[in-house]
């Protein structure tokens, strides 16, 4: 066995088993497809190998979530890896970070390829040239969603949010521009939709603000705009003010909270990417099989389980244009939102 492949299974806490595994090999020239499922407890790992990457010296690396250790997801796990295997010919091997901070170092050091990402995981990952985005979740039928600038009613704020159809009338440099100077509630430092990217719109349409207040999630934006006092504006999902718990502590909360300018749908729920470090035959190779496998009901099971996923669409990294551009200009750093 190849010394990377024995020291990440030494170095990490093997999933399946406590002993190594043994590669079977058939009576024919060539090995039979091979999956090892392992978990990492660092990122640190010997040089990368010289033998072609797929090969059991060198398997192709699938990264399932952070933390994903139950049985179930195990298992889900192997048989995703058993599905690529067969597919495509390439020894995979599982492996589960302890963070997503610890996933994006595995990609900076070529010990992930194929890997799910959270938007700043993402982000991070795409800044620094480490993956390709092959395919985006979808959740409700979209892939992206937006986010709202909200304010009380007797604020004296305008409007640029027609509600019956659901559309601004205004760019965001004329909308925004009214909140110079006024103090935003931001849900918390880790929310794309109730910090960083309106964040960066403010930042994009040089509209400077007072110090913010962080109230902690999107409910609590939503009620400090409507008891007032704390902060002068607020930045929430769409729409939280419908929050169930909202509605039925305040009964006239959609009349006395209005939204100021709503964001496009631009961040991505999660990104199912590919590390760049996979050559683009493996890639494309590995981006064919995703589709038939969902097709299958173990294989859209195994996605489900591992990942939370039932539905992806191809994408690449232009579909996030916007995305990137905000999280830019909000000039928060990255590295402090990937945990």
């Amino acid at each position: 066995m190849n010394f990377r492949l024995a020291s990440i299974i030494c170095g990490f806490t093997i999933l399946t088993s406590c002993s190594l595994p043994v590669a079977t090999l058939t009576p024919t020239a060539t090995p039979a497809p091979v999956s090892v499922t392992v978990t990492p407890s660092a990122t640190t790992l010997p040089p990368l190998p010289t033998a072609e990457l797929g090969l059991l010296e060198n398997p192709v690396i699938l990264a399932l979530p952070p933390a994903s250790n139950t049985p179930a997801q195990i298992a889900a796990a192997k048989v995703l890896a058993d599905q690529f295997t067969q597919r495509t010919g390439s020894v995979v091997v599982t492996v589960v970070p302890d963070s997503y901070s610890a996933l994006v170092d595995a990609l900076r050091t070529g010990n992930a390829h194929i890997v799910l990402l959270d938007p700043f995981s993402y982000e991070l990952a795409y800044q620094e040239g480490l993956v390709s985005a092959a395919y985006a979740v979808v959740r409700e039928e979209k892939i992206t969603y937006g986010a709202q600038f909200i304010a009380s009613r007797k604020s004296g704020f305008k409007s640029y949010f027609n509600e019956s159809s659901q559309t601004n009338f205004a760019e965001a440099a004329e909308a925004l521009a009214q909140f110079a100077d006024k103090k935003p509630c931001w849900s918390d430092e880790f929310s794309p939709s109730g910090y960083v990217i309106p964040l960066g719109y403010l930042n994009k349409n040089q509209v400077i603000t007072r110090p913010a207040a962080f109230v902690q999630g999107h409910p609590t934006v939503v009620r400090s705009i409507y008891v007032g006092g704390i902060c002068d504006f607020g930045a929430t999902y769409v729409d939280a003010r419908k929050f169930p718990s909202l509605e039925d502590q305040y009964p006239d909360l959609l009349e006395q909270v209005m939204v100021v300018w709503r964001i496009p749908e631009i961040i991505p729920h999660a990104v199912l990417a590919f590390s760049t470090s996979l050559p683009q035959d493996l890639r494309d190779l590995f981006a064919a099989s995703i589709p038939a496998m969902l097709q299958t009901t173990d294989g859209k099971t195994a996605f489900k389980v591992a990942y939370d996923i039932e539905e992806l669409l191809p994408v690449n990294d232009s579909y996030f244009n916007d995305f990137h551009e905000y999280v830019r200009t909000s000039q928060v750093e990255l590295t402090s939102l990937v945990k």
